[in-house]
Formats: structure tokens, sequence, C-alpha cells
């Protein structure tokens, strides 16, 4: 079974529309545990519950964006170490100077492409198929 198969991966974004391109982007790539939040509330209450193997988050969200949720992330034990992949759309360098303080692994910028959906998730996880 491919590592793809088998991981959980959380996206986190306020917007349905980008939800659902990021898990068809990753159903694509054989992704099948799929879950969602619609703000960093929300995936933080997931991710206390059932964590999953890697978290793909929006920046800009209501109640709490993705720079907190990565910091929250990173400061609870059991998840300090999940894979985090930061969306944006902004070049904004001062989010993404924070975001690598942090310990973010990895950045796509929206819009995305399939290809570079892979290549951010194999930068982190190795192979997926």
């Amino acid at each position: 079974m491919s590592i793809a198969a088998q991981i959980r991966v959380l996206i986190v974004d306020d917007t349905s529309t980008s939800r659902m391109l990021i898990r068809d982007g990753l159903e694509e790539l054989g992704v099948r545990n799929i879950f969602f939040a619609g703000d960093g509330e929300q995936a933080l209450q997931f991710m206390m519950s059932t964590p999953a193997h890697l978290v793909i988050s929006d920046f800009n969200m209501p109640k709490l964006d993705g720079l907190g949720l990565l910091k929250a992330i990173r400061g609870y034990n059991p998840t300090k170490k999940v894979p985090f992949i930061m969306l944006t759309g902004r070049g904004d360098k001062e989010v993404l100077e924070n975001a690598i303080k942090l310990g973010v692994n990895n950045f796509l910028t929206k819009p995305f492409t399939v290809p570079a959906l892979k290549k951010a998730l194999e930068a982190i996880i190795g192979k997926l198929a």
C-alpha cells in the first residue's frame, strides 16, 4: 500500500471551494483519508482528538489563522512534529518568515497545480506511490 493511501490529511481553509480543490488534488495523488476544518479553531480541536499525519492550512482564516494554528500544533507535544504545509495567496515576506520560525515544513501558493501539490507533499513525506 502506498504512503498516500495510508496518511490522514487535514485540510484547513475557510472557503469550501478551496477545500474541495485541495481534496481533489490529494485524491488524484492517491490520498484517501482526508478531513476538513473551516478555521484554525476547528482544526486545533481535531488535532487534539485525532491527530492527522499532515496538515495543509490556509493562512487567512477567521478565529485562528494559519500561523496561530501552526504555533498551537508545534506547542502541543503529541502534534509538534506533524508536517505542516501553509497555503498562501500572498507573497507576504513577514508571514513566510514567521511561518519558517514556527517550523512550517513547506509552502504552497494559491492557485496551485496538482504537480506543485505533489512536489510539496513528497518534499515532506517522500514518494507517494
